[in-house]
């Protein structure tokens, strides 16, 4: 299946995106979800056309993982996903390997959850933004109240019951200055598999506090010196913005530049409680557009994947996007190690699709990628603009 303007053959489907509730029990600061206090669910028939679409498209290849998110997922019962998971495998008479994956506020987690996590074979992602200190400035209760120990209370349910598990942590302007402290927190919990995202620009969330003038300075200090910390007790924690880069700056005199799956059409498809749809970045879904109206693209009760690439809002979402990704293919250094940066980042923080540089690329890319460069070249304890 062609995607419109010829830049790839759409798919193979790598993530399946469901929000099963767009309900959240907590009110983040930084949250860029506008209908979190809907508490609407996706019915069991929505959940049978999602997975009848999705087998019947052409991009399902060799398997793909469902995430769970959107919402808090955890806010609906165990049951209610001990029945997607009869409904997946009812659509997939040739057994490919479906995974799942859970992104959770972590605070609902028990022994009943643990269970089914080992049971199926669940990835478990949990939000905590370290320390109380600077998690609880942002991750609160609707009441307003910090919400880090019955975090943590969730996090050591999971260690007792031997689940696996990782942490995104969300990195603030005021969490750059405490890099020691959130080494420290790692350590101290047991906490081995770190991501960071940053606090971005998106949809109602208009402003970032890492959009100051000094914060660049202080991003380089912060990643280089977790890196250092990473290095010094030899890899204790595996954190995945230097596990991923590491491995594409030493290949990166390779030719081909494969696009990420944001840039890549149908790599990922994103559907809400309600079975509308959409591609490219998962946080497109339910926002709104002066261009686009919206961005989903159609509804899986009413549309083919087919007819939805070619309606006429794919096709201007498609053309802008590859515009976007030519301009920085020929005008920037680091495109071998992004493929062109993610069209959600590039909607919000530029006001088009068809553009270039974000305050995400120049940090959570250029940033990293120049420290880790600098610290390859020099031993620990060497002074670099990354130190």
């Amino acid at each position: 299946m062609a995607a419109g303007n010829g830049w790839r053959i759409a798919g193979p489907l790598e993530l399946l995106v469901l929000q099963p509730t767009p309900f959240c029990n907590l009110d983040c600061t930084y949250c860029y979800l506008p209908d979190r206090d809907s508490k609407h669910r996706m019915s069991d028939a929505t959940l049978n056309r999602v997975f009848q679409f999705v087998f019947s498209s052409g991009i399902v290849e060799q398997g793909f993982t469902v995430v769970w998110h959107a919402g808090e997922p955890m806010v609906l019962p165990v049951g209610y996903y001990e029945r997607a998971i009869e409904i997946v495998a009812a659509h997939n008479p040739a057994g490919l390997q479906v995974g799942h994956s859970f992104q959770t506020n972590g605070v609902l987690i028990d022994d009943a959850w643990c269970d089914f996590f080992k049971r199926h074979h669940v990835n478990v992602g949990v939000s905590v933004d370290g320390p109380a200190f600077l998690h609880d400035r942002n991750r609160k209760t609707h009441n307003g109240a910090g919400t880090q120990r019955r975090v943590m209370e969730g996090i050591r349910r999971l260690q007792s019951n031997e689940v696996p598990f990782h942490v995104i942590s969300v990195l603030t302007g005021e969490s750059l200055d405490y890099a020691d402290e959130l080494y420290d927190f790692y350590l101290e919990n047991e906490i081995r598999e770190v991501a960071f995202n940053i606090e971005e620009i998106e949809g109602p969330h208009a402003a970032s506090t890492l959009g100051g003038a000094e914060v660049e300075r202080r991003f380089r200090r912060f990643i280089g010196r977790f890196f250092d910390l990473v290095a010094r007790d030899e890899l204790a924690i595996s954190v995945r913005e230097f596990d991923s880069m590491v491995p594409l700056i030493l290949g990166s005199d390779r030719d081909d530049v494969p696009l990420t799956q944001e840039n890549a059409p149908c790599a990922i498809l994103s559907v809400d409680c309600e079975g509308n749809f959409t591609t490219y970045s998962p946080e497109l879904l339910g926002l709104k557009s002066s261009h686009y109206g919206d961005f989903a693209i159609g509804n899986v009760t009413n549309d083919t994947l087919s007819s939805a690439m070619n309606g006429e809002k794919f096709q201007r979402m498609s053309n802008d996007i590859a515009r976007g990704l030519s301009k920085c293919r020929n005008t920037c250094e680091y495109y071998s190690l992004c493929g062109g940066g993610a069209p959600v980042n590039k909607y919000f923080e530029n006001g088009s699709f068809d553009s270039t540089e974000t305050m995400f690329c120049r940090l959570n890319r250029k940033v990293i990628v120049d420290v880790i460069v600098a610290k390859l070249q020099h031993p620990i304890g060497v002074a670099t603009d990354g130190a």
